[in-house]
């Protein structure tokens, strides 16, 4: 079959952008030449210092399951033993290797597995009922992103990577989830979303949410830099880049967050997925258009993929496409979006796990979940690889697998507890027990559970004696 013109010229446009030359790239640059792993730091690809403190290390021991460890694609039995905020040990199941003073929980018929991971949620953005001068509040977003958050906790995440909410409140959560203040996954947040003037997100009709409180709209390379800069300032632990942009503003924004030690996604499409390669992007989101040329590129350069079907899925039953926007001037099918999927997977490119989560589809948590799990099995993934992806390979992308993602000793104990075995039957993974992050029980008996507050006592006792 003859190729037209157009697609011609089209196909050798991508193969000209796709053949700059990689040395004028930047690697990611991260900080294990003067960061040791012997050296506490925030559990974030920042990698700020942190002072040790001092605790009594008890311990946790969940024996009597199969184990399904990320590291391999069998379960087998064994005991886990949870010390502190991390894991001790994997132990065969004959084994009594802990202390005389543990917690031992029977876990005997069900499967102990790393916490999942979503790579691409908003949980701060409003639903379909909060009232318009509320949707770019901070206050309100946070209050939002609280209850989405337990939702997916009590679900089984225990990592979340947020791509995008209002003002910093997708920041305040990360920081009040990594101090155990409130009962939340990981939260590995983007902040604004960094796209051109007009791009995704800021399209007419103008609403709240799609203003400059949630999205910068930035032109030239050095505002796109400055705006990268101002991301990590406020707490990022990825920058999250759209479409649309020029060749030299993806390659400034790229170079800034690698030499800054973040990871970059981009929600592009077409023309746009060629220049974000080829400036070096780290991942890609979604299914959207794009040439075969820039797979096969994504695959040689190691780009990784985040495909989301399962949103698109739900905006072909709900709506039957896009209509109306200027960020999506293309049509899509079921179809078109899998042969995306497949022809990923054929070009080796890595892929996560993520649903896009946002507005009242957090209501239906963990279904899109599980469903974006089943497009993974029906793409030609096994059901443990399905899971592998969840959350070892979920951990890669988020460049936090040194700490997450696998049980394995030293990793962060980011461990739940699942009635069932979901390594054979992804719909098990609705039915979660237990929910440990950084070594403390969160959920149990499929409910969140937090411990009394214990009152800071008085200066002295009061009234004081000598009052008359």
């Amino acid at each position: 079959m003859l190729k037209s013109p157009a697609l011609i010229l089209a196909q050798i446009a991508t193969l000209a952008v796709l053949s700059q030359p990689a040395a004028a790239q930047t690697p990611r640059q991260t900080r294990d030449t003067v960061l040791p792993p012997s050296v506490l730091t925030s559990d974030d690809p920042q990698r700020i210092p942190r002072r040790p403190v001092a605790a009594r290390q008890t311990q946790t021991v969940l024996k009597g399951g199969r184990v399904f460890d990320s590291l391999s694609e069998t379960a087998y039995p064994a005991t886990v033993v949870i010390e502190g905020r991390t894991i001790k040990a994997v132990l065969p199941p004959e084994s009594a290797d802990w202390t005389a003073d543990a917690e031992v929980i029977d876990v005997t018929g069900k499967t102990v597995m790393p916490g999942l991971i979503d790579l691409h949620v908003h949980m701060t953005y409003p639903d379909p009922d909060t009232p318009i001068d509320e949707q770019a509040t901070e206050g309100s977003g946070v209050l939002r992103g609280a209850r989405n958050l337990r939702w997916f906790l009590e679900s089984g995440f225990t990592s979340v990577r947020d791509l995008g909410g209002v003002l910093n409140a997708p920041f305040q959560l990360a920081q009040w989830s990594a101090a155990g203040q409130i009962p939340a996954p990981r939260v590995f947040a983007a902040g604004h979303i960094i796209t051109g003037t007009g791009g995704h997100a800021t399209e007419r009709p103008i609403t709240p949410n799609h203003g400059p409180a949630y999205q910068w709209e930035r032109d030239g390379a050095d505002a796109w830099r400055g705006a990268v800069r101002e991301a990590f300032k406020q707490g990022a632990a990825v920058i999250k880049i759209a479409s649309h942009f020029s060749a030299d503003e993806v390659a400034a924004a790229v170079d800034e967050a690698h030499t800054l030690g973040l990871p970059v996604t981009c929600d592009c499409e077409t023309l746009y997925i060629d220049r974000a390669v080829a400036a070096g992007v780290d991942i890609i989101e979604h299914p959207l258009p794009r040439t075969d040329a820039v797979i096969t590129a994504m695959g040689r350069k190691k780009t990784a993929s985040v495909p989301t079907l399962q949103v698109y899925q739900n905006v072909l039953d709900t709506s039957g496409g896009f209509y109306g926007s200027t960020s999506r001037r293309f049509t899509m099918t079921s179809q078109s979006n899998f042969d995306v999927f497949k022809k990923l997977k054929a070009a080796g490119v890595v892929m996560g796990v993520g649903t896009d989560t946002i507005g009242r589809v957090n209501t239906m948590t963990p279904n899109p979940y599980i469903a974006e799990l089943k497009w993974f099995v029906k793409g030609g993934y096994t059901v443990p690889q399905a899971l592998i992806a969840a959350t070892r390979t979920n951990a890669q992308i988020l460049a936090m697998d040194d700490k997450l993602g696998v049980l394995q000793a030293g990793k962060l104990a980011d461990v739940i507890v699942v009635d069932g075995r979901p390594d054979e039957n992804l719909d098990d993974l609705a039915r979660i027990d237990r929910v440990f992050k950084d070594g403390r029980p969160w959920v149990q008996g499929g409910q969140v559970v937090t411990p009394r507050h214990i009152s800071a006592p008085l200066a002295k006792p009061s009234p004081p004696a000598e009052t008359r």
